[in-house]
């Protein structure tokens, strides 16, 4: 009797062992990226191939140390569907959607969900969280996790957007699929891979670190906090969830790399393109948030939201969404969750989806002229002219060869110009708008998005 036992769990640990395994992101309600090869894969321990079954179609691909990966051909959205993926053992994954996937990663202001969090509202929550059944968003959160070597799979599970599953999701994510949703009608899949008071160099390869950044500084060394160590959170957190096939990336991230901002445009730049190159899908759209003023800190943000606005330029196929308007003076995570979302979803709508008419950034300067004791500016992303909104304009200055500051008045002309003077300066040579910590946007294009704080010199800090 005892050895017939044995030889029965001998037989169970042997099929259990032989089981072909998908990546953790291969679930039941998920999301497959539409009108793109899509990426399915997983691991095996002794299956020589492995086939997969998808919309009447099998594909088959050979394992190779113990892991294997294939390519569905590109479908058009719908669903559902099961999806089939046979080994040893037989696995099938139903109500499968084909629509568009987006990963959303950062850290607190990403991560803050629909409900609030510890006193913090969201503005709008409680009517978003009953308006939010809808089968056709999909809803992924990757659990927390660090590692110091690049690791294959991550926790989370797919849901169906509902009150009870919203209410813990990030608000930022969410307006932002919501508005995809309604404007494409098709599925929305949106995977959450965010973690609060974290720099971007804890979601950036280690080899980037290592050959473009070995004599950088500003790290965190204490190990009491290894999420903020470098490369800890791409391990953890993004590289498990390589190769699946997604659209795009939203990133709302920059106030842990404020008190050392010099080289955060070389920094954010180089994670971008590395995410690019790690998934080998082309130049996909990297839309991201300019971080909003913040009146505590003792940090000039100005400096930090500059090297955010520069990467928008140093970088192909990325966008940016500006807060300077949204910002709250005491908190650290402002409550207007939905107009970020929103406005990120505008970048999409206008970039990728063929929403050509509207309007998608606010102003970004673009040159200036000297006439008198005045300073004439002007625009990109203005195409109807500047307005304030009913605001007053507020938080410009302008210097002269002293390099000294003076608030300025400012006043927006028929031309759609911006005009800027100070009675304390004869002859301007240089304009800041916004260039403090805590400032509130009144500089707008006649779509209502504002223009982010720049400077028209480059003077040392």
């Amino acid at each position: 009797m005892k050895k017939l036992y044995f030889t029965i769990a001998f037989l169970s640990l042997q099929f259990v062992s032989a089981q072909v395994t998908p990546n953790s992101l291969f679930q039941d309600h998920m999301v497959l990226q539409r009108n793109q090869p899509i990426a399915v894969f997983g691991k095996a321990t002794s299956e020589k191939t492995v086939d997969v079954t998808f919309r009447d179609k099998t594909y088959s691909t050979n394992v190779k140390n113990g892991f294997w990966k294939l390519f569905l051909d590109e479908s058009d959205a719908g669903g559902p569907y099961n999806l089939i993926i046979k080994g040893k053992n037989e696995i099938v994954l139903s109500d499968i959607l084909v629509g568009e996937v987006w990963l959303c990663s950062g850290q607190s202001n990403m991560e803050m969900p629909v409900k609030g969090n510890k006193g913090q509202p969201i503005n709008g929550s409680n009517l978003a969280i009953l308006n939010s059944e809808n089968s056709q968003i999909r809803l992924f959160k990757v659990g927390r996790n660090m590692s110091q070597k690049p690791i294959d799979s991550c926790e989370g599970q797919w849901e169906l957007a509902e009150p009870a599953t919203v209410k813990e999701f990030s608000a930022t994510a969410y307006f932002y699929g919501k508005m995809l949703q309604e404007q494409l009608n098709v599925p929305i899949g949106l995977i959450t891979s965010s973690w609060g008071g974290t720099p971007a160099e804890a979601w950036t390869p280690n080899e980037i670190i290592a050959s473009e950044f070995k004599n950088f500084k500003g790290w965190n060394k204490d190990n009491t906090k290894p999420q903020k160590n470098p490369s800890v959170l791409y391990n953890g957190m993004i590289h498990p969830l390589k190769p699946f096939t997604f659209k795009g990336v939203i990133w709302y991230q920059g106030e842990a790399n404020k008190t050392y901002h010099e080289n955060y445009t070389e920094l954010f730049s180089s994670m971008i393109k590395s995410w690019r190159a790690t998934w080998g899908q082309g130049d996909f759209p990297f839309y991201y948030v300019q971080i909003a003023p913040l009146g505590w800190g003792g940090d000039n943000q100005a400096f930090l939201r500059e090297k955010q606005l520069k990467t928008m330029f140093a970088v192909p196929n990325t966008g940016m969404a500006v807060t300077l308007d949204i910002g709250e003076k005491e908190c650290i995570h402002p409550a207007e969750k939905q107009k970020v979302g929103e406005r990120l979803a505008l970048w999409a709508l206008a970039k990728n989806y063929g929403f050509d008419a509207v309007e998608y950034s606010g102003p970004i300067y673009k040159s200036m002229n000297v006439n008198g004791n005045k300073i004439s500016l002007e625009f990109d992303f203005a195409p109807n002219g500047l307005t304030s909104m009913g605001k007053e304009l507020t938080d410009f200055e302008v210097s002269g060869g002293d390099k000294i500051f003076h608030k300025a008045e400012a006043d927006i002309l028929k031309n759609g110009k911006l005009v800027v003077w100070s009675t304390k300066v004869q002859n301007p040579i240089a304009v800041r708008y916004g260039w403090n910590a805590w400032v509130n946007g009144s500089l707008f294009n006649t779509a209502g998005l504002p223009a982010s704080s720049f400077r028209t010199d480059n003077w040392e800090e």
